[in-house]
């Protein structure tokens, strides 16, 4: 029986990519943020220069990262298909992608309130206070960031990697729906608290967690004007 080629064994520079990307996929590392410099890289990961820049320029090569001479080097997109997946939906319905975004979200918030760990509830706490900061300050732009980067905490927090991956390939078609839905400015009345979302998983609560991420699925306009049409 043929069982094809033996897969040849990670490199040391493999398992750095792998690192970085997984750093870029929680939302640890958000679009439009700029990644720890070499040296800092070279000192957390316990490796040799080259190492490290290997691994960045694949990354930068794969669409993921933009080194600007000078300035360092910033996250651009949180998967290598999320740019392709943006074109493929971008005359999607959308209440499709708010079906989506709520059967993958429900999905996931349910498995992390059973999996998260320490880390990972840190990590939460840090981007729920990031969006709230983001939406108090009125910058539209900023808090779709932060928003998309909470959502994506959430879904790593799963523990599931083809669900974080998955996912992440569609980080620009879901800030691409929440820029829309939210109008051309912040309003107050559409402001949704994430809060209850983090407790529940927190306290393990995975029914609780899920129905949250229900409820947040359909944002602020288009949660209104779906309201609207049901009821009509």
């Amino acid at each position: 029986m043929n069982l094809g080629p033996v897969p040849r064994p990670a490199t040391l520079a493999d398992q750095v990519i792998a690192r970085l990307r997984a750093e870029i996929t929680s939302g640890a590392w958000p679009v439009g943020s700029r990644i720890p410099t070499e040296p800092e890289l070279v000192e957390r990961l316990g490796v040799a220069r080259n190492t490290v820049r290997e691994a960045v320029r694949a990354l930068a090569h794969n669409g993921l990262l933009d080194i600007r001479q000078g300035s360092g080097t910033y996250v651009v997109a949180t998967s290598e298909l999320a740019g392709v997946m943006q074109r493929r939906f971008a005359d999607a319905e959308p209440l499709h992608i708010a079906e989506l975004r709520r059967a993958l979200e429900a999905s996931a918030a349910s498995l992390a309130a059973e999996r998260r760990d320490e880390a990972d509830l840190r990590q939460l706490d840090t981007l729920l206070e990031r969006r709230e900061r983001a939406w108090d300050s009125g910058d539209k732009e900023a808090f779709v960031a932060a928003d998309a980067t909470l959502h994506l905490a959430v879904v790593a927090s799963s523990h599931n990697e083809v669900l974080t991956a998955l996912y992440a390939d569609l980080g620009e078609v879901l800030r691409d729906f929440l820029r829309a839905d939210v109008g051309p400015r912040l309003r107050p009345e559409d402001h949704l608290d994430h809060a209850r979302l983090v407790a529940a998983i927190r306290a393990g609560d995975s029914e609780q967690a899920a129905s949250e991420a229900r409820a947040h699925a359909f944002h602020c306009r288009f949660r209104t004007t779906a309201a609207g049409t049901a009821a009509g």
